[in-house]
């Protein structure tokens, strides 16, 4: 499994910014209330990412070598999906948080209240974003000497 592009990330992070900003100014159009997101809801996203983090140590002691470290390879698949899944759903929400920041921002009667829980999911959505990428890359095999000597596209050696 390859690692989580950038460009992904990005791509996310724009259409959440782009949907929370153009959401909450057709139901504010429409006469009814916006979307303002919940402390808990930041709160609930930076445990995830904890816990995402925790759950690929034990992966790390096992790929990294570590003497008596035994991870079952489907525990060790479901951590990494785990984990790019939830930078996905970080750069996603970190997006929205970003454009319903921005909507309020744009309003005259928005108070300083609203524009920080909006800024929490933000944050909390850049929290997810990196533990998410730091459980992929500690779940990541290093390569073999024998891989680095064969290169890409080599002869496989006997």
């Amino acid at each position: 499994m390859t690692h989580t592009r950038v460009s992904t990330l990005v791509a996310w992070g724009v259409i959440g910014t782009v949907v929370g900003f153009l959401g909450d100014a057709a139901l504010a159009a429409t006469g009814q209330a916006v979307i303002v997101p919940n402390l808990a809801l930041a709160g609930a996203l930076v445990v995830i990412a904890v816990l995402i983090v925790v759950a690929a140590v034990p992966v790390r002691r096992t790929v990294r070598g570590r003497p008596g470290a035994r991870v079952d390879p489907f525990y060790a698949t479901r951590v990494v999906v785990f984990a790019k899944a939830s930078a996905i759903t970080g750069s996603l929400l970190a997006g929205a948080g970003l454009g319903i920041v921005l909507y309020f921002l744009s309003r005259s009667q928005s108070g300083l209240g609203l524009v920080l829980m909006a800024a929490s999911l933000l944050g909390a959505g850049l929290v997810l974003l990196a533990g998410g990428l730091a459980a992929e890359r500690m779940c990541t095999v290093p390569p073999r000497d024998d891989d680095e000597q064969r290169g890409p596209g080599g002869p496989t050696p006997a």
